[in-house]
């Protein structure tokens, strides 16, 4: 078996070479393409491909199963009979697992399971490329400058089991950043698009987005720290509820542990979190943001279990009309808490059934207020509340009379999203974006934007 065999003939081998009560095997076919530019020039392009391969074994004994995971890169003949021995090492040499459930079944066979991974290479930007090189032009002749990359990743997974499972995903995966600079570096603005194929990015639009905001940046207005009605763009939107979704796990809500516990024990489950028709969800199927119709676990956490891989998934409603309708579960720990089976899943979505755009809400914003670009360092506060801090970062506007007058200064901020839920008083049209801060392990997202009448700032941040 060379470093060239088919993913699924891997998988099989590994298989045949478990000794164990159970094994789940995952084969991880990757690779991708890139580019890279800065001051209106592509500097790098290239493309990678690698393999890596995840055993998990089971070990049935008196007091319960004990499981054993290990992964390795570049996996060759001579290195897979190891690889599954490891496994069992690991197995035997570990207690009871907590999660320890019967492996899946019963689920058909994925189409095209024993075919050649799919693959992505630079012809991905075939389009995408000749259309940024005008946005180069574009950006030089109006005195600015463009930075940033393009990445595009195309993962085949292969998921066997010794219960007769055999399912494959095909998962592509893209990102845009878009910086415009000022010559003098003074002024900065970014933009971000995720996409499946580079089809639906367009270049020069971004670029004149750029220039409006570094536009509005000519005029500098310094502003202190409070409470402002502020707008809050559908990057800064998914970044906060990716977060909330992250500390949304039944086990800790029902342990009395995060903002989603109920005081006096139980959970806040039927709760309503906010007075708007919020649907926050998840869905593979999610025309453009598709993501695995299955649970592919490589280890075991709160929010995930190496004994669910296999198990099919579909559309989950964490907060239906802005109700709390679902927590993180898995088998485990659904039947430790009582709650129904919710697996994570890799897309997240908010609809309030608004039809407005950004650019109208900000033309509707009749006092005074800020319009955010985006959010970074994110990091939490207090679970209890879910009170994260962060800094705005590329941008923060005044909005005066329904017009953008100019950039304030960049804020530290201190909010709750699952609080800033229950406050909002306007969601604009949901939009495909990508995370600012959860861009390289979340993307698929789709919000609106938000607005929020006292969202606080709670300190200036100088210099960022």
């Amino acid at each position: 078996m060379s470093r060239v065999s088919k993913p699924y003939e891997i998988v099989e081998r590994a298989l045949e070479l478990s000794t164990a009560d159970g094994c789940v095997v995952i084969a991880d076919e990757e690779s991708s393409a890139n580019l890279r530019w800065a001051g209106n020039a592509l500097t790098t392009n290239g493309v990678t491909r690698g393999r890596t391969l995840t055993v998990i074994a089971t070990i049935d004994g008196t007091e319960g199963a004990a499981s054993g995971v290990v992964s390795r890169s570049a996996v060759t003949a001579a290195d897979l009979e190891p690889l599954v021995r490891a496994a069992e090492a690991a197995a035997r040499g570990a207690g009871p697992a907590e999660d320890a459930q019967p492996l899946v079944t019963g689920v058909p066979e994925s189409p095209g399971f024993r075919d050649a991974p799919a693959e992505t290479d630079s012809d991905v930007f075939a389009a995408f490329a000749p259309a940024l090189g005008d946005a180069f032009a574009r950006a030089r002749s109006g005195g600015r400058e463009l930075y940033g990359f393009a990445n595009h990743e195309m993962t085949s997974t292969y998921v066997g089991t010794s219960t007769g499972l055999r399912l494959r995903h095909d998962q592509p995966n893209g990102t845009l950043e878009l910086n415009a600079k000022s010559p003098d570096r003074s002024r900065s603005a970014w933009a971000g698009r995720s996409t499946r194929d580079f089809k639906d990015v367009d270049p020069a639009a971004m670029d004149t987005e750029l220039a409006q905001r570094l536009g509005w940046a000519e005029r500098r207005i310094e502003l202190p720290a409070g409470r402002y009605e502020t707008l809050l763009p559908p990057t800064a939107v998914a970044d906060l509820l990716i977060y909330q979704l992250w500390s949304a796990t039944a086990r800790d809500a029902v342990e009395g542990r995060t903002v989603f516990s109920k005081p006096g024990g139980g959970t806040r489950l039927g709760e309503t979190l906010s007075p708007m028709p919020l649907t926050l969800y998840s869905d593979p199927n999610a025309a453009g943001l598709e993501s695995a119709p299955f649970v592919i676990a490589h280890s075991s956490g709160d929010g995930a279990s190496v004994f669910d891989n296999g198990l099919p998934l579909g559309r989950t409603d964490w907060i239906r009309d802005g109700r709390l309708e679902q927590l993180t579960t898995t088998r485990h720990t659904a039947g430790q808490t009582g709650l129904p089976l919710a697996p994570a899943i890799d897309n997240l979505l908010l609809e309030g059934g608004g039809e407005q755009s950004l650019d109208e809400m900000v033309a509707a914003t009749t006092g005074r207020g800020l319009l955010l670009t985006c959010m970074w360092y994110i990091r939490e506060v207090d679970p209890a509340t879910l009170l994260l801090t962060g800094l705005t970062r590329d941008g923060v506007y005044l909005v005066e009379g329904g017009e953008v007058v100019g950039e304030v200064n960049n804020f530290r901020f201190n909010e709750s999203p699952v609080d800033l839920l229950s406050r909002a008083t306007e969601a604009g049209r949901t939009e495909q974006t990508l995370p600012r801060e959860w861009g390289d392990w979340f993307t698929r997202a789709a919000m609106p934007a938000l607005r929020i009448p006292d969202f606080n700032m709670s300190s200036v941040s100088p210099g960022v």
